[in-house]
């Protein structure tokens, strides 16, 4: 189905941070959107809002009647929706074409010039600091994003004139394969998902296959060093860039004062004294990948100086909510064992002489039995650590593999304590935190603004 024969989009699972950017970008075309999810969300509530049609009930008769044509309705679902369910099975027995979310971002990628981000982590500050640099600058871009932006308060920017979109490609289910991108940055390639991928060797193999999807002209933007084969068709240019070395990287790096600021040294033009807008020691080497990327989409030195300095960061990506001499609290999304890693080595370098407290809700059974040594080496660069029991998603519970794998492990010296998610709350009360971090992908971030206002009233 062409993008310009859709009526009607029809979406089950619409309340997920990326489905809910696609919704956004039907509804500004103007056709009818509708949709299931399982619970109500600020996030569905806020896309009602927009104009979309959202029902909680597994109910074919919810369906509207303008997504019951299958000539003219596309419908689109989230590979977390079980393949028994009513209105899927509704869809697929009456023949209507139905993609996953991947599918409907590769026909984008081949009706603009697609910018993706892949990589185990980085990719969604990558790809939302770059979709940023490019929408205030000249060259403007769409952008579906897997986090919600600061600077505009949602995952999705809509541009009615640029020919570029920004693609946060996800490795997940091997859903990057559908992309055929014009510039893709592979932030990283550390081994998850081995759920579905079963070896680090699969795991590896799909980055290599996904670096052949690139269009020819484009190019391939590569952390150096990166454990992975990239196979690029003709025409493709391939860089590298890190913190230090590499096509693109950073010289004269000042962290002081809680401001970072860096020159940006490039093949096409260096860029003295680049101000960090989210001042993290990990936002240099995010950033150096997302102007290199606005650099070869033609923004020019002063759009990427401008872009760099009003950056806002991304909710849950290292995110401040209270940052003063008495108290600091943040949240971040962190839940793969560098990501950690890289979380606790930031805040150490931002905060080397005081107390870092860290809340942990560990993601998925299969990936805490797969890292949990890697999770405590992680955890313990900080001073005290918290564990929550393993928020399961998707997963059934596999004997033996809990939070305690992780606390036996971490190092001597580091404080430690096991708690039920319930009773986080009351710990908070009774405590008096110096720094404390939030850390994790399931849902503990649902106590972040109660613990916000404890610490405040302290």
């Amino acid at each position: 189905m062409e993008i310009k024969d859709i009526k009607a989009v029809y979406f089950i699972g619409a309340g997920g941070i990326g489905m809910s950017a696609i919704a956004r970008y039907f509804i500004n075309k103007g056709v009818v959107v509708a949709g299931y999810d399982k619970t109500p969300s600020d996030l569905t509530r806020q896309l009602e809002k927009e104009g979309m049609l959202i029902h909680y009930e597994e109910n074919c008769e919810e369906i509207p009647q303008a997504c019951r044509n299958k000539s003219t309705c596309l419908v689109i679902y989230t590979p977390a929706v079980p393949e028994t369910h009513q209105e899927l099975v509704y869809f697929r027995e009456n023949g209507f074409e139905i993609e996953k979310r991947a599918q409907v971002l590769g026909t984008l990628t081949r009706t603009h010039k697609g910018l993706c981000v892949a990589g185990t982590h980085g990719k969604t500050t990558t790809s939302t600091m770059c979709a940023h640099i490019i929408h205030q600058s000249h060259v403007d871009c769409n952008a579906f994003l897997g986090g919600i932006s600061k600077n505009y308060g949602t995952n999705y920017i809509l541009s009615d004139s640029s020919e570029y979109v920004v693609i946060e490609a996800d490795e997940f289910d091997r859903s990057f394969h559908w992309l055929r991108p014009w510039i893709s940055v592979i932030t990283s390639t550390d081994p998850d998902h081995l759920d579905i991928y079963g070896t680090k060797e699969a795991y590896l193999e799909s980055f290599h296959h996904y670096t052949t999807l690139i269009q020819p002209g484009g190019a391939l933007i590569l952390r150096k060093d990166l454990e992975m084969r990239q196979e690029v068709a003709e025409g493709v240019k391939v860089y590298e860039y890190s913190l230090n070395e590499g096509d693109f990287h950073a010289e004269n790096i000042q962290i002081k004062n809680g401001e970072i600021t860096f020159d940006f040294i490039s093949p096409i033009e260096n860029i003295a004294n680049i101000e960090l807008g989210q001042p993290v020691p990990i936002n240099i080497e995010n950033g150096i990948a997302a102007m290199a990327m606005a650099q070869l989409s033609g923004c020019t030195a002063e759009e990427l100086r401008y872009g760099m300095k009003t950056y806002g960061g991304v909710d849950r990506r290292f995110d401040f909510k209270i940052k003063n001499d008495k108290h600091v609290f943040l949240s971040d999304y962190a839940h793969h064992p560098k990501e950690i890693y890289q979380s606790a080595k930031s805040m150490r370098e931002l905060y080397q002489d005081r107390k870092i407290t860290a809340i942990f809700q560990p993601h998925l059974f299969t990936r805490t039995r797969d890292f949990y040594q890697d999770f405590a080496d992680a955890l313990s660069l900080l001073d005290e650590v918290i564990l929550c029991d393993i928020y399961p998603a998707r997963e059934q519970p596999i004997p033996g593999v809990t939070s305690q794998l992780i606390y036996d492990n971490l190092k001597p010296g580091v404080k430690k304590q096991m708690i039920h998610k319930e009773d986080v709350i009351d710990l908070v009360k009774s405590r008096d935190f110096d720094v404390l971090i939030v850390l994790g992908a399931g849902d503990l971030d649902n106590y972040v603004p109660q613990i916000a206002k404890i610490i405040e009233n302290k």
